[in-house]
C-alpha cells in the first residue's frame, strides 16, 4: 500500500509541476499578445493621422502628387501587414515615404506655418514615440517568453503543449532604425 501512496504522491507532484509551468507559459504568451496589440493600436493611430496630414499638405503642394501617392500606398501596405516581420518592413517603407513628404514640405513656408499642419506634425511625432515604446515593450515580452520556452524545465512542457518561438519586431536597415527627424 505504501508504494501506491508514494507513486500517487509523485504523480500528483508531476501534475502540479506541469500545470504550474503550463500556466506560466500561457501567461507569458498572453503578455506577448497584449504587447503586440499595443503596437497595433499605435500603428493604427499613425495610419489614421496620415490621411489628415496628406489632405493638409495637398492644398499647398498639389503638384507633388508622386510623393503624396507614395505615402498613401505605403500606408495601405502597412495597414495590410501581418505579423512582426511583415509589419516591420511595411512600417519602414511608410517611414521612408513620410520622410520624403517632410523633405518636400521644407519648400513651402506657408505650409510649415499652418496651425493644422503643425498640430498634425506634433501628433505624428508623438505617435512615433509611442510606437517606439510599444515596440520595445513587445520585444521585451517576446524575449522573456522565448527564453522561458527554451529553458529547462519549461521546454519539456512547451514543446508538447504547442508553445512556439515568437518573432521580434525588428527593423533590418539602419536608416529604418532612425526616428524620423522633421525640421521646420
Amino acid at each position: 500500500m505504501m508504494p501506491l501512496f508514494v507513486f500517487l504522491g509523485i504523480l500528483a507532484a508531476l501534475v502540479l509541476w506541469f500545470v504550474s509551468i503550463y500556466n506560466g507559459l500561457v501567461r507569458l504568451r498572453n503578455v506577448v499578445d497584449n504587447a503586440w496589440a499595443q503596437i497595433d493600436v499605435q500603428l493604427k493611430r499613425r495610419h489614421d493621422l496620415i490621411p489628415n496630414l496628406i489632405e493638409t499638405v495637398k492644398g499647398y503642394v498639389g503638384h507633388e502628387r508622386g510623393t503624396l501617392e507614395a505615402v498613401t500606398k505605403a500606408r495601405t501596405d502597412a495597414m495590410r501587414a501581418q505579423g512582426p516581420a511583415e509589419a516591420g518592413h511595411a512600417e519602414a517603407a511608410l517611414t521612408g515615404a513620410l520622410r520624403g513628404l517632410m523633405v518636400n514640405v521644407e519648400r513651402y513656408p506657408d505650409l510649415k506655418a499652418s496651425a493644422n499642419f503643425l498640430a498634425l506634425q506634433e501628433e505624428l511625432s508623438s505617435t512615433e514615440n509611442k510606437i517606439s515604446f510599444a515596440r520595445q515593450a513587445y520585444n521585451d515580452s517576446v524575449t522573456r517568453y522565448n527564453i522561458q520556452i527554451q529553458s529547462i524545465p519549461a521546454n519539456l512542457v512547451a514543446g508538447p503543449a504547442g508553445f512556439s518561438k515568437r518573432e521580434l519586431f525588428e527593423l533590418t536597415d539602419e536608416a529604418e532604425r532612425a526616428v524620423p527627424q522633421v525640421k521646420f
